[in-house]
């Protein structure tokens, strides 16, 4: 039988606003482009799974629970709009600031693949043939380092990346497939290049 494919998403600065540290359901801002994108993930039979770096746990500004609302918040918000997320995971770790447990060097903080790793486990996704849209090179390097392609958006830090980091100090690991204007526009790259 065929594995699954999956589109993973970033989540904040790809599928909702970048604000430092999302600490306030107020602050959720879910970025327009995010719902057809999610939408044309699901229509196409791909997965769409978010694997997002939440250290804000680490740094007590947040709970792993917070998180999980957010996450519920973000899923409600896409449904009303008929796109729906497979899977979210994240990672509450930081390897050298807050409190145990979550004060430690980890497999699953990007641009460590364990995230992606866990899923395909889970969903019985085939990392060769899935992509990763992010809006910070350690996305792309998290990409990479699980065999999957990875596509820089320019929403988030992306625009911002492209302007300091430039060219040259991109290395072969955080070197993006592709770079888009935002998460519809990598989608719709992703769909073409699977044809």
């Amino acid at each position: 039988m065929n594995k699954n494919t999956a589109i993973f998403l970033d989540r904040d600065g790809t599928i909702n606003d970048e604000v430092g540290y999302l600490d306030h359901e107020n602050k959720l801002q879910i970025i327009p482009a995010a719902f057809e994108a999610i939408r044309l993930i699901n229509e196409s039979g791909m997965k769409a799974v978010v694997i997002t770096n939440q250290a804000g746990v680490a740094r007590g500004f947040f709970t792993e629970e917070f998180v999980r609302k957010i996450n519920g918040h973000i899923q409600s918000a896409l449904l009303e709009q008929g796109a729906l997320i497979d899977r979210f995971y994240f990672c509450p770790h930081h390897p050298t600031e807050g409190n145990d447990p979550y004060r430690r060097i980890c497999n699953c903080r990007k641009p460590e693949p364990g995230m992606l790793q866990q899923a395909a486990a889970d969903l019985d996704i085939d990392l060769a043939r899935s992509y990763l849209i992010g809006d910070r090179l350690r996305d792309i390097e998290t990409a990479h380092r699980a065999g999957t392609r990875g596509i820089l958006v320019m929403t988030g830090y992306g625009q911002d990346l492209m302007q300091e980091v430039g060219p040259d100090r991109a290395n072969e690991l955080n070197q993006p497939d592709y770079v888009a204007r935002d998460i519809l526009e990598a989608v719709h790259w992703i769909l073409k290049d699977r044809t």
